[in-house]
């Protein structure tokens, strides 16, 4: 990795990192930037496009080749110094830039930014946590039992007026005053009352309808409705229903089991499902007694968490936000609309999340320096299998690559934080969640400092506010 790093600790859980970048690497970029820009000059003697590098330095200057160039190449840069100090960052960082190198010297800047905040740790081995019991009553089963027998459902023609959860074949013909629209027509259309798969109002009004009935059904599209050609207008459909079915479920039997999965009995059935939805819940625990643990660690920890910090990790929150929308294909502010918040309030109503997760972080840092957890290169080996396999590399391979690149340190960084919360699992004692809900509900101080500063007698729930 071209760039070297220098990391100075500041006040308010802030760093200074000195970044040089080496005065080969400054020249390439420089020399790829004039080239680049050679492809578009128009110089008499050069064919378009055919503009050597040296020629572009000399007509528009080093210095304005060497501007773009650092420009181009400064986010780069800045991740690999980053990435070199070993630090996670909080926020947008503040950039000092330093004048542009002579030929031959190396570009040297700055960056001031947050990071996150260092905890004092108290007691963090052989903490009560509380753990649920998995339980699957015979309501879940019968639940997942009942989108079995829906599965295996038949739709038969019924004699009768249609009602809510009966299937209705229909044609239709919408319109919006006299003009038909795209979408708003269908014929032998399917439709189960009571799905809210057409727009609001459409299902209700064919309820009550027979086979061979007609009906008008008027609805209103809503604002944000997906069609913004339709969108908050008032449309009328010309209806024909068809066909009225309802559905037939498959008794609950042995014949039912047998025909559903490999058990011949549905008590067999009952038992198997019983297993699936427990061991689905024993992850799901066991997800939540590692966020209880380190939590209980963090509640014993001291933190230094300053406004600042926690606006800057709750508006990276958002930023989160915002690329997870691109990646399926939504804008921000439709997000906004659709929620009916500003991005102010979504960010403000984060805090609280940002705070914890910043909180948890310092912890768990705190941590793995405590307990000198280190990451071996066999433990990230095993990390990279499946990617290595998606690129066609073997493992060893790829972690060369990122220990070139100065990329090995994140995913490092990251395992190091898992053995971490490894280590406060492995530690804390599991007790029933409510031993756990009633010791939170009973407040006591824990240490002498927290001696100090607790209430002359116990709070207790009902007692009033404690203070």
């Amino acid at each position: 990795m071209p760039v070297k790093t220098t990391v100075t600790e500041l006040s308010d859980s802030r760093v200074r990192l000195d970044a040089e970048v080496p005065s080969h690497e400054v020249e390439s970029r420089l020399d790829r930037t004039a080239t680049q820009l050679g492809r578009d000059m128009k110089i008499p003697g050069f064919r378009k496009g055919k503009v050597p590098g040296a020629m572009v330095l000399q007509r528009i200057g080093r210095d304005t080749v060497l501007e773009q160039a650092i420009r181009d190449s400064l986010p780069e840069w800045y991740e690999q110094a980053v990435v070199g100090s070993g630090v996670s960052t909080v926020g947008d960082p503040k950039l000092d830039l330093q004048q542009l190198p002579p030929q031959g010297q190396p570009l040297s800047f700055s960056i001031e930014i947050a990071v996150t905040p260092k905890a004092k740790l108290g007691k963090y081995k052989g903490l009560d946590v509380g753990s649920r019991e998995a339980e699957v009553s015979d309501d879940a089963i019968d639940h997942e039992l009942g989108h079995m027998r829906e599965h295996m459902s038949r739709l038969e023609t019924v004699e009768r007026e249609a009602r809510e959860g009966d299937f209705v074949v229909v044609d239709f013909l919408g319109k919006v005053g006299d003009e038909s629209f795209e979408g708003g027509e269908a014929r032998d259309y399917l439709l189960e009352l009571g799905s809210g798969r057409l727009v609001d109002g459409f299902e209700q009004q064919l309820v009550g309808a027979g086979a061979g009935d007609s009906r008008t059904v008027e609805v209103e599209f809503p604002g944000d409705y997906r069609a913004e050609d339709l969108a908050g207008k008032a449309a009328t459909f010309e209806v024909d229903v068809k066909d009225v079915k309802e559905r037939e479920l498959p008794e609950l039997d042995d014949e039912f089991a047998s025909e559903a999965s490999e058990f011949d009995t549905l008590e067999e059935l009952r038992t198997d499902i019983g297993e699936k939805l427990r061991a689905a819940q024993d992850k799901s625990i066991e997800d939540e007694f590692r966020q209880a643990a380190v939590d209980a660690v963090v509640d014993k920890a001291k933190i230094d968490l300053s406004d600042e910090l926690v606006e800057a990790r709750a508006q990276e929150m958002w930023e989160q936000t915002e690329r997870a929308l691109a990646r399926q294909g939504m804008d921000a502010t439709t997000y906004l609309q659709a929620t009916g918040k500003s991005k102010e309030e979504i960010v403000a109503e984060s805090r609280h999340d940002a705070a914890q997760a910043l909180a948890r972080e310092a912890v768990l840092e705190a941590v793995a320096n405590a307990e000198s957890i280190e990451v071996t290169d066999d433990e990230l080996l095993d990390v990279l299998t499946e990617a290595a396999a998606a690129e066609k590399a073997e493992p060893a391979q790829l972690l060369e690559r990122l220990r070139e690149a100065g990329r090995d340190a994140p995913i490092r960084r990251d395992l190091r934080i898992r053995k971490a919360v490894d280590v406060l699992v492995e530690q804390a004692k599991p007790i029933p969640m409510e031993k756990a809900k009633a010791r939170k509900a009973i407040w006591t101080p824990t240490d002498d400092e927290d001696k100090a500063k607790a209430p002359s007698e116990l709070w207790t729930p009902g007692s009033g506010d404690p203070g």
